[in-house]
């Protein structure tokens, strides 16, 4: 939105401010994701241009990401556009001359009003924009200027990161490529694989796209695989692969040999899968449905599998940067069913690991509960499985974020998703 003159109701900016207000409050009701939304709302609406769609989401998903904060600014009932001013007059920073043509006067001298707003003070929930018991559990694991620093990181937009599909190309070939073709491409800080692109740059009808050199992989979820450590000829299994990002770096890890399996329990989720595969060039990867993490189709592969990853379904709080609205959908409520269904899970894949094979528990989320407090139940109950250090097995692979025994990944500290792992080796 570039400033107008005053009094130009029709401006394509007004229209686009318009939009931007009926988006965030079809989002608002929190009943589905924002993204999911979204998209469905820019399907509904084609004569959107690119640049206009850019601006709607970013709008939307920067509101998201201050809700706490913007409703201590101007009430709880606020409208959707009322947000909507705010947010772009207080946490963009807007001049006033800059609502030119885009506001009422009653509007205007509201804006004018709520800069005068002092926010200093408020509780630590208000200051980290969370909700009161997310800011609580958090707690558990941060003192509060750790937490403070954490949401900041976590309120900042994700930069677009890929995995090279080094089965095609290696990664100074696509990022030669990719700077071509006029992309902002720098390499990823940790990752072997990793190329990390400015801004949001459209790649879907990119060729490096189409034929599966590249795929859109956060580099946090790319460190995941080197701690499988896949081999060549090896038996791996991915036991909740979803769309199988990690399934296709797996595979390409174990130069398209062996067999790798990927289970999930949702059918339209290994359909997407299936179309990755054929554009990756990989053929050891099985894509299989289940019907619960305790189907009869596993039990023929109990004590057989080299290495199961298990990166399993969470809360998916350590990925707020791209999906602000998780931090208003999640309850404590959900979180708890969440534990229960992990460590069902990670019950039924330890069962497939061979003795002396390796089990690889991750999620994309930053609680302890579902990530140190899930592990460490298992291993009270299974001392056949003992610990491996994460760090170590990533240092080996020239790779030093500095994790410590078990992996810990957060915007703050190494600009990736909150990511934890912990390795876990079966002893015999």
């Amino acid at each position: 939105m570039k400033k107008q003159t005053r009094h130009s109701p029709k401006s394509a900016e007004t229209q686009v401010l318009a939009q931007a207000a009926q988006a965030l409050g079809s989002v608002l009701d929190f009943e589905v994701p924002a993204d999911v939304v979204l998209s469905k709302f820019f399907r509904e609406r084609h004569g959107l241009g690119r640049r206009d769609r850019a601006l709607i989401a970013e709008s939307v998903f920067g509101v998201l990401r201050r809700l706490r904060w913007l409703h201590r600014l101007i009430g709880s009932g606020a409208t959707p556009r009322q947000l909507l001013l705010a947010w772009l007059a207080r946490s963009e920073g807007w001049p006033m001359r800059q609502f030119d043509g885009l506001v009422s006067d009653e509007e205007r001298l509201w804006i004018e009003a709520l800069k005068a707003v002092d926010l200093s003070g408020g509780t630590l929930a208000e200051r980290a924009d969370l909700p009161d018991w997310l800011c609580e559990r958090l707690l558990a694991t941060h003192d509060e200027e750790g937490l403070l620093r954490l949401a900041q990181s976590l309120n900042q937009p994700a930069p677009l990161d890929l995995r090279v599909n080094t089965l095609k190309l290696d990664r100074d070939t696509a990022l030669a490529r990719l700077r071509d073709d006029g992309f902002d491409a720098t390499l990823c800080p940790w990752s072997p694989h990793g190329i990390r692109l400015a801004g949001k740059p459209a790649l879907q009808n990119h060729t490096l796209s189409l034929d599966g050199s590249i795929e859109v992989q956060d580099e946090g979820s790319q460190l995941l695989g080197f701690l499988v450590q896949p081999k060549p000829r090896e038996f791996i299994v991915d036991f909740c692969a979803g769309a199988g990002g990690k399934t296709l770096q797996l595979g390409a890890m174990m130069r398209s040999t062996g067999r790798l399996y990927a289970f999930d329990i949702a059918e339209k989720r290994l359909a997407r899968l299936r179309s990755r595969i054929a554009r990756s060039g990989l053929s050891n990867v099985h894509p299989i449905l289940i019907a619960h993490e305790r189907d009869a189709r596993l039990k023929r592969l109990a004590s057989k599998v080299d290495r199961v990853l298990v990166d399993a379904p969470c809360s998916g709080l350590g990925t707020l940067r791209r999906s602000p609205d998780l931090k208003w959908r999640q309850t404590p409520a959900v979180v708890d069913e969440m534990v229960l269904r992990q460590q069902a899970i990670l019950e039924a894949a330890a069962k497939l690991v061979r003795p002396g094979g390796r089990l690889v528990y991750a999620t994309c989320s930053l609680l302890g509960e579902e990530n140190d407090g899930v592990v460490d139940a298992f291993l009270a109950v299974h001392p056949e499985f003992v610990s491996l250090i994460a760090e170590d097995i990533l240092v080996r692979q020239g790779i030093a974020p500095g994790t410590g025994e078990r992996l810990r990944l957060s915007p703050l500290t190494h600009g990736t998703d909150g990511f934890f792992a912990a390795v876990l080796m079966l002893q015999g």
